[in-house]
């Protein structure tokens, strides 16, 4: 079995030194004027570089040894010359060339010159065994390190994080109770939006109160309320919960509206209108207690939300109302006055009284007309009759006349009773006229009430705050498993970004 030649090792002795042991002299030295004519020129070294059948990988790593050493070679072949004319190995590894060197610099010796080989050597069956075992062994051994650094590895960066979480959440951790409900927030008249609507009945009806409701117990506001009145602040302070979980005692409002979003959880379920709200603390009955004091602040930020609208509505129809009834109590005011004036009650009676008079006397005038004609149709009338017939018709004729003057002409400076009729009607249309004003308003109040309490909004527990009986966090395995996988993604990123940025300062 032949093996791959190996690059030869050529040290050019410095031209101008002596042999050792040879005598000083001013006279040039023949044997060196010998040695420098038979020395091979540059392109025939390079030739027989090339005839050693060197690798490409060897190449490479001569050209960037020769830039380590400052030398700029001209192809790879040239620096395995410029190297090897220098006295270095072209294709030893710069850490394990350090290493060997700092070894033997440190006896005080030189590293002793090696020459290879002039060519290719055959190997032995024995010499390859034992070449074979050694880098076994080498295999073996290094396969053994790393598989103990990873191990060590994996202890310090994984599984010791892992145990130190887990001692927390089984050992020091508090435990804390959680009280869990959900409200919904409605219409009066359950259909969502006022007057139906495409999302009628869905949550999107309601959604804008929602969001709004929601943002005001996520809020600071709340948060101070809530430590005004039920003592929020210094129940997280209390000594018995563990230093994670406990609220630092000179803790400013900032740190304790961040602890505030941390142990009360509120979220809005889009689809189904639904805010869900979780309370964490310390002992079950604050649990509770915190809950349903954030479901009351939920209920008077919805009420203070919605009755601005609605006495907007319902204040422009009060006003409405309140004049028309104002105008028609002044129509009123003003027929009244009319018919004390004019001292007619009504005037389509006093009319009719009047022409029903007028009808008597035109009929009684009608009967006298006849016995007048019938008495003249006598051969020899009596005077005193036909007179007194006569008088009788002239007083009729004047009383009819007088009646319809009085009904369309003024009779010594009283009105007319047409003309009071005309203004008294006309009074009288006008107050009916805000009587029909002041029913439209009372209709339209009607309305707007009813629209008042369609845009009502209240809230509806669909599910109460019970006080929970068992703790709910920490949850000690969950949370250990999470922190384990934390840990070893984070490792694996490492890992992977250090081994391509090693194979790229490598390649």
């Amino acid at each position: 079995m032949t093996t791959t030649p190996k690059a030869r090792k050529f040290r050019i002795k410095p031209q101008g030194q002596p042999a050792k042991g040879a005598p000083k002299s001013d006279a040039p030295d023949l044997s060196e004027s010998q040695e420098s004519s038979a020395k091979p020129s540059i392109p025939e070294v390079i030739r027989h570089i090339e005839s050693e059948g060197l690798s490409a990988k060897q190449l490479r790593q001569a050209r960037r040894t020769a830039q380590r050493h400052g030398l700029e070679p001209s192809s790879d072949y040239d620096a395995v010359r410029l190297l090897r004319e220098k006295g270095i190995d072209p294709f030893e590894s710069p850490r394990a060339l350090k290493i060997v060197r700092d070894a033997k610099f440190s006896k005080g010796k030189l590293p002793a010159e090696q020459h290879p080989p002039a060519g290719p050597q055959l190997l032995t069956t024995e010499t390859q065994a034992e070449s074979i075992r050694a880098i076994q062994r080498d295999v073996v051994r290094r396969r053994r390190r790393n598989f103990a650094l990873l191990v060590t590895r994996l202890c310090f960066f994984i599984l010791l994080p892992t145990l130190l979480a887990g001692y927390y959440f089984y050992s020091v951790a508090t435990p804390m109770y959680a009280t869990k409900s959900e409200v919904i927030i409605q219409t009066a008249d359950g259909g969502g939006v006022a007057g139906g609507g495409f999302f009628a009945g869905t949550g999107m009806a309601t959604q804008q109160d929602s969001l709004a409701v929601q943002g005001y117990l996520q809020s600071r506001e709340a948060m101070l309320r809530l430590d005004e009145e039920h003592g929020f602040i210094s129940h997280y302070q209390q000594d018995h919960i563990d230093p994670v979980r406990r609220l630092p005692a000179d803790a400013t409002n900032e740190k304790a509206y961040k602890f505030y979003k941390r142990n009360i959880r509120i979220s809005y379920d889009t689809t189904e209108g639904i805010i869900k709200l979780e309370v964490i603390a310390a002992d079950p009955q604050t649990s509770q207690d915190f809950a349903l004091a954030l479901i009351g602040y939920a209920e008077e930020e919805n009420d203070r939300l919605t009755i601005r609208k609605r006495e907007t509505q319902m204040s422009a129809s009060r006003e409405y109302l309140a004049d028309a009834e104002r105008q028609m109590r002044e129509a009123q005011q003003e027929f009244l006055k009319l018919q004390k004036q004019k001292a007619i009650f009504d005037p389509t009676a006093e009319t009719g009284r009047v022409m029903g008079q007028v009808s008597t006397f035109e009929t009684e005038l009608t009967e006298k007309r006849l016995s007048l004609q019938q008495l003249l149709s006598n051969p020899d009338p009596s005077p005193a009759r036909v007179n007194g017939l006569r008088a009788d018709i002239a007083r009729l004729e004047g009383i009819i006349e007088e009646l319809r003057a009085s009904l369309i002409e003024e009779i010594d400076g009283a009105e007319s009773l047409a003309s009071i009729s005309a203004e008294l009607m006309i009074a009288e249309m006008n107050m009916e006229t805000r009587q029909s004003m002041v029913t439209a308003a009372l209709e339209e109040m009607e309305s707007a009430r009813v629209e008042a309490n369609r845009q009502t909004r209240f809230l509806a527990m669909s599910v109460h705050p019970i006080l929970p009986d068992e703790a709910a966090y920490p949850r000690a395995f969950e949370n250990t498993v999470l922190t384990l996988l934390v840990f070893s993604g984070i490792y694996l990123m490492i890992s992977i970004t250090a081994s391509v940025l090693r194979e790229q300062l490598a390649g």
